[in-house]
């Protein structure tokens, strides 16, 4: 493909942006370009709504698996496009759009000029919650075509055009969603001896597990805890009888986040009495640390360097990627490609550039082709 198809087909992604499970227009959409492009050496599989699709290579002794990931996220958009978003608070805020675009980019490359290796081609869905990754692991549609090594790009707004980046070991880190919440008791705000108020009790919280991270771990061993949002109460002369906290647990070690939600809980018990008040939490979707193989990067690298991509290596970080639960168990990596946007990922005015579609579409197939020598 060249830089306008791929630029239409990235926009006309960007106009449809569903949430996780539910990529229903997203997965008719791809599947169209995919049937404009089979032949007899392609196979196709659905699940729910993601799709495997299987190029049979020349003389394969292995399958390559390449993933894409389809879902948007809950974010109305703020950018100044003609291709905006046409689903209300809905957003392709952290570049899938781009990641399925320079799949099917790659796909046609490889039907066209086959390797030797079969090649799977990986849209999955809901990697921005609940998780599709494990699922779809564990289904008889992958299981039946479970590729030998597998791989996968992200964008990377800091980076510019024509950089990738990754790192041998830890990439992304594991990480816990996170929903606490109080039930009190609720009166009037000249009372507050007559009731228990989840207001105070929530903020309260806050502020004590910051101190799990402080002083019920190794120093060394990075870890953090966010509140990205807090809701309490109805009215302004009112005690709040109800509080919910919703946030995030990250951590570079798998083992990590077992200690922090067990000194969570203890905190909880220690709140309900405190506070006269019940406390619940729900660790929500769950996934487990991106680790890159070490051969696989070093393939990588070598390769972007023979093709003139500049690589840079990359520092581990607190994001976090459901594909980690497949690299956990098919060895591979994932890479950071550059796209220089002013504005970050899950940013409502994102806007990476797309002259970064056709690095992609290079990098991917060029590792292709080196995987199968």
């Amino acid at each position: 493909m060249d830089r306008k198809e791929l630029q239409e087909i990235r926009r006309e992604l960007h106009q449809i942006p569903e949430l996780g499970f539910q990529e229903f227009k997203t997965q008719q959409y791809v599947m169209e370009k995919v049937e404009s492009m089979k032949t007899d050496r392609v196979s196709i599989k659905l699940w729910r709504t993601g799709i495997l699709v299987k190029i049979d290579g020349l003389s394969p002794g292995k399958t390559i698996g390449y993933r894409s990931d389809m879902d948007g996220l809950p974010i109305t958009e703020a950018t100044d496009f003609d291709f905006q978003s046409t689903h209300d608070a809905r957003m392709h805020a952290c570049g899938h759009d781009f990641h399925m675009t320079i799949a099917l980019g790659v796909m046609k490359q490889i039907i066209t000029e086959p390797i030797n290796d079969d090649v799977l081609f990986i849209f999955q869905p809901a990697e921005e919650g609940p998780g599709g990754a494990l699922p779809m692991l564990q289904s008889d549609e992958f299981r039946q075509w479970k590729p030998d090594c597998l791989f996968a790009l992200h964008i990377a707004p800091e980076l510019p055009v024509g950089t990738v980046s990754s790192r041998e070991g830890l990439l992304f880190a594991n990480t816990s969603e996170l929903f606490i919440d109080f039930k009190g008791l609720g009166g009037h705000a000249a009372y507050p001896h007559l009731s228990h108020d989840m207001t105070v009790a929530a903020s309260s919280f806050i502020v004590q597990m910051q101190q799990i991270i402080s002083r019920s771990l190794n120093p060394l061993d990075s870890a953090v805890i966010t509140v990205g949002k807090m809701e309490s109460g109805f009215v302004q002369n009112a005690i709040a009888e109800t509080a919910r906290l919703e946030g995030t647990i990250r951590t570079l070690n798998p083992e990590t986040i077992g200690i922090i939600k067990e000194k969570l809980e203890k905190l909880m018990r220690g709140f309900e009495i405190s506070h006269d008040c019940r406390i619940t939490v729900d660790y929500g979707a769950n996934y487990y640390q991106v680790y890159n193989q070490g051969n696989y990067v070093d393939l990588f690298q070598k390769t972007m360097d023979e093709n003139d991509i500049t690589y840079k290596e990359a520092n581990a970080a607190m994001t976090g990627e459901d594909f980690g639960d497949m690299l956990r168990e098919i060895p591979g990596f994932m890479f950071w490609l550059g796209v220089d946007s002013p504005y970050g990922l899950h940013h409502a005015k994102l806007n990476p550039n797309e002259d970064a579609l056709e690095i992609g579409v290079k990098s991917v197939i060029s590792t292709l082709k080196t995987l199968t020598n």
